[in-house]
């Protein structure tokens, strides 16, 4: 007994690593990912403190003295100064007196500090006196430290002491690097183009899911279930080129039907009318395509499931109808629909997700276009996290547009499930009762 159940678990190890790796794992992943702010400038590693133009954008709106004393250079009598200072073949007294009677002093213009210069005993000129100031230019802008203590040290050493509130605010507006935030789902949640994008999406689904992925494809089974066998089979070989065709291929071909020069032009050239776009030059003539594209593909999925659901019913039940005097749509209502539930359920959760998930299509075809209206939820999240004309990829936006399109994928599979009342579905038949 432990040995067969040993043996089970090898069996069935190799597939729970598999879901693991493949489906629990990026999920997770998904999920912390949404809770950063992520992005190609913060990178995905951590850090640096840099005082760089746009962090001082920032700080001017919350603390704008401080933002401008730490943009303004100040001028720091320090060792490195002085041993520059030694380096230019001056009267050595003056890198003297300065160590002596100045070391340490920071000056916040480059006026005081010549002045301090000019009235040292070796009375240097003008233009030294400009050499010996340059020496001592110090600047904390667009400088990297690698941790906040370094960037304060650096500050002190200037003479600019903040509080322990304002070190805050300077370190949050300087440092580069990602951190944990939930302000990704705040932007998803006020964002009018995040809700343009969830109509768009749920506009979709519903069209190719109630048209072609459920409804079409039922309607082919029951064509096909009422054809002789040979024909039948052909029938459903046809069907199923959408899907065994390359996605890339398969969408060619819709644009080689709808472009300027293609198929529609030629055809509409000859009544008249002057070639055009057909699949991007109107919203609705981007959206009838989206729909027909994908819609093709999926009715071919849920015509081979539901013929095979069909197969299934015993053949006597039809030969008792037909005795009886049952019409065919006698057979298709009283018989076939009401033990279709299953497998109706299943393709309509099956469908909704991969819909839901799907973009490659609508990134061929469309790009989202024209004018966004055609940009769906994963399309989107595509965008934002992956590839976007900005520049700026928003990894952690992206990550959280995912995570709302899981829960949204599972909050539609319980509808469905209480839809099509799962529990009778799974129950044992009263006949063992």
């Amino acid at each position: 007994m432990k040995s067969s159940r040993t043996l089970g678990l090898l069996m069935i190890a190799p597939a729970a690593i598999m879901i693991v790796l493949f489906f629990l794992l990026p999920v997770v992943l998904t999920a912390v990912f949404s809770m950063t702010n992520m992005t190609t400038a913060t990178g995905i590693s951590g850090g640096v403190y840099q005082i760089a133009p746009n962090s001082l954008i920032t700080l001017k709106s919350s603390m704008p003295d401080i933002a401008a004393e730490i943009s303004e250079p100040r001028y720091a009598i320090d060792e490195a100064g002085l041993k520059a200072v030694e380096g230019l073949g001056l009267a050595p007294d003056i890198a003297a007196e300065l160590r002596a009677k100045h070391a340490g002093e920071v000056f916040p213009t480059r006026r005081d500090a010549e002045r301090m210069i000019k009235n040292l005993a070796e009375r240097p000129s003008t233009r030294d006196v400009k050499q010996i100031s340059e020496q001592f230019n110090r600047s904390v802008v667009n400088t990297r430290f690698d941790s906040r203590e370094q960037l304060f040290s650096s500050l002190d050493t200037l003479g600019l002491k903040l509080t322990p509130e304002q070190k805050e605010t300077v370190a949050t507006a300087t440092y580069t690097g990602w951190t944990w935030t939930t302000d990704n789902f705040a932007r998803i949640a006020t964002s009018p183009d995040m809700a343009r994008v969830l109509f768009n999406t749920a506009l979709y689904v519903a069209l190719v899911l109630a048209l072609f992925n459920v409804g079409y494809a039922l309607l082919l089974a029951i064509w096909t279930h009422y054809m002789p066998p040979t024909p039948a089979s052909i029938f459903r070989g046809i069907w199923l080129l959408p899907r065994i065709t390359p996605v890339v291929i398969y969408v060619m071909l819709w644009k080689w039907l709808a472009w300027d020069t293609g198929f529609i032009s030629v055809l509409m050239g000859k009544l008249g009318y002057a070639p055009k776009n057909y699949l991007l030059d109107t919203a609705y003539h981007a959206w009838l395509f989206v729909v027909l594209i994908n819609g093709f593909i999926g009715a071919s999925m849920g015509m081979l499931v539901f013929s095979s659901a069909m197969k299934a019913i015993p053949k006597s039940q039809f030969h008792a109808s037909e005795v009886d005097g049952a019409s065919r749509w006698q057979q298709i209502r009283y018989i076939i629909l009401p033990q279709m539930r299953w497998p109706i359920l299943f393709v309509t959760c099956y469908q909704t997700l991969s819909l839901l998930a799907s973009f490659n299509e609508i990134l061929l075809a469309t790009n989202g276009g024209p004018g966004n209206a055609t940009e769906v939820w994963a399309l989107a999240a595509y965008h934002t996290a992956l590839r976007n004309y900005a520049g700026n990829l928003e990894y952690g936006l992206g990550a959280a547009m995912a995570l709302v399109l899981v829960v949204i994928g599972v909050a539609l599979s319980l509808v469905y499930l209480r839809v099509f009342n799962y529990g009778t579905l799974v129950a044992k038949p009263l006949i063992e009762d």
